[in-house]
């Protein structure tokens, strides 16, 4: 985005009413959120405790020795005391010296850091008051599985893409284990509508529209109630 515009689109959406941020490091951007976020409280548009701030641990700092000082650049960012929510973004890391999308010869350049030793530098940040919470960003069931086993603060949320077309069934049987699901694309991938390979997003279905037109909602309405029906939170 060109400078400033994320800025005044998160003024914007507080004044709107919006509390929930769902934010990233790799998202390059954080710095200007902050600066949002700041001038809003101080205004008194809103209070910090209003507020609902999540961000998440790129890739190449997955080494539990990182992943404390990555939340510490992430506050300074926000120029908050702390996060609501921090997530793992992936649950491979990549290798730290070769830049922030590491090829080599090709392919993705992954380290060798497991992501149990990521967790543990997780759970390090809500014992120094960083984070109030952590949950983990695309892993499968075994993996969401395989940190539950091995915890000491359990994730309170695995944010995957999740919408018709990519129900994500097994994961949400995790929330009998009190780790909800939080779906983002929930309408779908527009941007690739009419591509060999992907489905088109249920909001362009005809029997999506049919439903809506029955019960007068629009076709997303009708997407975004089936996602509470299947016990799926879902973001932008």
């Amino acid at each position: 985005s060109p400078p400033g515009q994320v800025e005044q689109a998160v003024k914007d959406a507080i004044d709107a009413g919006y509390r929930h941020f769902d934010c990233a490091w790799i998202y390059g951007n954080e710095a200007e959120i902050g600066t949002a976020l700041r001038a809003k409280i101080e205004e008194g548009a809103v209070k910090r405790e209003e507020l609902y701030i999540v961000s998440k641990l790129w890739n190449n700092f997955h080494a539990k020795e990182k992943v404390v000082p990555m939340l510490k650049e992430t506050l300074k960012n926000f120029q908050l005391d702390y996060i609501d929510l921090y997530l793992v973004h992936w649950p491979f890391g990549f290798k730290e010296t070769s830049g922030l999308l590491p090829i080599d010869e090709g392919e993705a350049a992954f380290s060798d850091v497991d992501y149990l030793e990521t967790w543990q530098g997780m759970e390090e940040c809500v014992d120094l008051g960083l984070t109030k919470s952590i949950g983990l960003s695309n892993f499968n069931a075994a993996q969401t599985d395989r940190v539950l086993s091995a915890c000491r603060i359990k994730p309170v949320c695995n944010q995957v893409e999740a919408n018709p077309n990519l129900n994500q069934k097994r994961l949400t049987e995790f929330s009998r284990r009190d780790v909800v699901i939080v779906g983002y694309c929930p309408l779908g991938r527009s941007e690739f509508a009419g591509t060999p390979g992907f489905p088109d997003p249920t909001i362009y279905d005809p029997r999506v529209a049919e439903i809506g037109k029955k019960h007068n909602k629009t076709p997303a309405q009708v997407v975004l109630n089936y996602l509470r029906f299947v016990h799926v939170g879902f973001v932008r």
